[in-house]
């Protein structure tokens, strides 16, 4: 079941978005060479605590995984797509890194990511990682009352085609509330025009992944949870938490 938040639930989303935005930068300003995972990890726990929040993604326990999850951030390195968990491996110059933080106040959930280079990377990296914030921009703008899901979907896959990434089969956005993952689902592909109505106070993710090899495939790593392409090529992710108003998309995990 869909349900549409309140002005004051997205007041208090909005609060939860901006520890999730504040970790966000810290975790991708320190994210440098010889770096652990697990390092950042805890710095981010930290951070949300100092906030005033807790975080979404520890002990999160979906029917399909096989454990809890056991980090606060998903760490996802080079050919991971998401859902990385955070261990002791460090980071090497070149590596393309995606950071996805969740965050909750008083029972209100926001849930972001972002893509960083370490070091220097290569310019097919860069490139990447660009058009992924660009499909994560045209998501957004195309949420508006009175549009539709597939528009979301169209706009995101549109920028993914013209650039020749791949999309992963079967991921994608969510709306976001007093649980993490809530109806409805946002996919990044399909038709415009189609799916449920966009009507004010709906609150949805929506994340784009772009994979670099072009394809759709992806597999599940043997911990359960990373999800990574099947070809080895890199991927890139970018997620903000929005509500759709009469003014317009709100981004509620900006800075």
């Amino acid at each position: 079941m869909v349900v549409l938040k309140s002005e004051a639930e997205i007041a208090t989303m909005r609060e939860a978005g901006r520890v999730v935005a504040n970790t966000l930068a810290a975790v991708a300003a320190a994210a440098r060479v010889g770096v652990r995972l697990i390092d950042l990890d805890e710095l981010a726990a930290g951070l949300i605590a100092s906030g005033g929040a807790k975080p979404s993604f520890l002990n999160y326990h979906p029917a399909w995984a096989p454990i809890p999850y056991p980090g606060v951030l998903c760490l996802s390195v080079n050919d991971d797509i998401v859902h990385g968990i955070p261990g002791r491996r460090a980071l090497a110059e070149g590596d393309l890194l995606s950071i996805d933080c969740g965050a909750y106040i008083d029972g209100y959930h926001g849930d972001a990511a972002i893509t960083v280079g370490i070091g220097q990377i290569d310019e097919a990296a860069r490139r990447l990682s660009d058009a992924t914030d660009r499909a994560l921009a045209a998501g957004i703008a195309a949420a508006r009352v009175g549009a539709r899901i597939g528009d979301i979907s169209h706009a995101v896959e549109t920028v993914a085609r013209e650039t020749g990434y791949g999309l992963p089969d079967g991921l994608g956005g969510h709306g976001v509330g007093k649980a993490m993952h809530e109806a409805p689902s946002v996919p990044n592909t399909g038709p415009a025009g189609q799916g449920m109505p966009l009507s004010e106070g709906l609150v949805i993710a929506i994340e784009p992944m772009l994979l670099e090899g072009g394809g759709n495939r992806c597999r599940t790593l043997a911990d359960g949870w990373t999800i990574a392409t099947v070809d080895g090529s890199r991927a890139a992710h970018f997620e903000h938490t929005i509500a759709v108003t009469a003014d317009g998309p709100v981004i509620l995990t900006a800075p």
